[in-house]
């Protein structure tokens, strides 16, 4: 099922995320659904809180652009180590339309479980490092522009109300036919 992706700044995408309890169907359910929206929106990450769910849960897909990586579900994901510095251009499901460079670590090795729950460790680099480093940001209630300077970050939330604003007139406008 393709969820609704929230678009920043809602106040979900502040919060911190929950660790995943326990690795079970209704886990392996929303892992889906994140695959689909992710899809969807033809994105190469999603985490859970940006679908309103406060659960430590990120998928990626990297494979247009890598393509000896695999479509990965991190539950509980937590960076151990980082190497290097790069900065890249990135996206934001949650922020349509916009993009800015934003630093962050070259190489980063991963250590997660897997939708089995079983325990995985990976070191990503490329795009995957990247994808890494941002969807963590969402469980720990950071959004890409909030490592880009205040004046750029007002004006991408300015955009971004009125995109809200626009979406919300729209769907009541359908609503009432």
């Amino acid at each position: 099922m393709v969820r609704e992706i929230l678009i920043w700044p809602d106040p979900i995408l502040k919060q911190k995320a929950k660790p995943v309890a326990k690795v079970d169907d209704s886990v392996r359910a929303l892992v889906k659904d994140m695959f689909e929206t992710m899809y969807a929106a033809d994105g190469v990450g999603l985490a859970a809180p940006q679908v309103g769910v406060l659960q430590r849960i990120i998928v990626l897909d990297t494979t247009p652009r890598q393509p000896e990586s695999k479509p990965l579900a991190m539950i509980n994901p937590e960076i151990i180590a980082m190497e290097g510095e790069t900065t890249y251009t990135e996206g934001c499901l949650s922020i349509p339309g916009e993009s800015e460079d934003v630093d962050r670590a070259a190489f980063v090795t991963v250590k997660y479980l897997d939708v089995d729950g079983n325990e995985q460790t990976l070191r990503c680099d490329e795009l995957l490092a990247i994808a890494v480093q941002h969807e963590t940001d969402h469980l720990n209630g950071t959004v890409f522009v909030d490592h880009v300077s205040t004046l750029k970050r007002e004006i991408i939330r300015k955009r971004m109300k009125r995109l809200k604003s626009s979406r919300e007139d729209g769907a009541r406008a359908s609503a009432s036919r």
